[in-house]
């Protein structure tokens, strides 16, 4: 894609599995390699990989521009660092840990009263836990940081169609675990002293809070 994107000649590829032009046994042997015909604006476009798993994290510091993770905790920050290192320490790595991003999705909910901030993040901390995953598997996120037998009390709950009770099942501190919950003071404070000193180096944000708050997390993370 690179070489695409690039432009500086036509791309041909001998793939194990794919060929540029093809060159299959069922190819007319008439195909010829091509240049794209779409100009970017730039011809390096940084490229994020959306991974999950140490050996899926490695890869993304070895070969991408940026790692998507989706349910990071600040507990796991450790165990992330040690996987993105592995990363780029393979020889021909594009980036250091000081040039390569690391953008976060992360849930958010405030409100005065912490518990029913909590209770709208975990509907979908349910899904992602108990509803979609495998059986008797749980996220890589989910159980470096301790949460593995609650996630299997979910999936069992979500397969006897029990979706209130699995999602009542969920904890408070799972929730701050992952999401940025509560009154204002408390989301500024969790960001400035749990989430700023992780591998993060930007927090994409989801959910419901006010203009005010998000200026005081922009306005935190420029002291970073």
């Amino acid at each position: 894609m690179r070489r695409v994107w690039a432009r500086n000649a036509p791309v041909e590829s001998s793939g194990r599995h794919y060929q540029l032009p093809y060159g299959g046994a069922d190819g007319t042997g008439l195909g010829k390699a091509l240049r794209s015909t779409v100009h970017p604006v730039r011809t390096d476009i940084p490229v994020y990989l959306g991974a999950e798993g140490p050996k899926n994290v490695a890869l993304a510091a070895e070969i991408a521009d940026g790692w998507l993770p989706l349910w990071f905790s600040p507990k796991s920050d450790a165990f992330y660092r040690s996987a993105l290192a592995e990363g780029f320490d393979v020889p021909g790595a594009r980036h250091t840990a000081e040039t390569f991003e690391v953008a976060g999705v992360v849930f958010m909910a405030e409100d005065e009263d912490v518990e029913l901030a909590a209770s709208r993040i975990k509907p979908i901390i349910g899904l992602y836990a108990g509803a979609w995953a495998p059986r008797a598997r749980t996220s890589t996120t989910t159980c470096s940081c301790g949460w593995a037998e609650v996630c299997q009390e979910l999936q069992e709950r979500y397969l006897a169609w029990r979706k209130q009770e699995a999602i009542d099942a969920i904890p408070l501190e799972m929730v701050e675990d992952v999401a940025l919950v509560g009154p204002a003071d408390k989301v500024v404070d969790d960001f400035k002293n749990r989430w700023a000193p992780t591998c993060l180096t930007t927090l994409i944000v989801s959910g419901s809070q006010k203009q005010t708050t998000l200026a005081r997390l922009v306005e935190e993370a420029s002291r970073c």
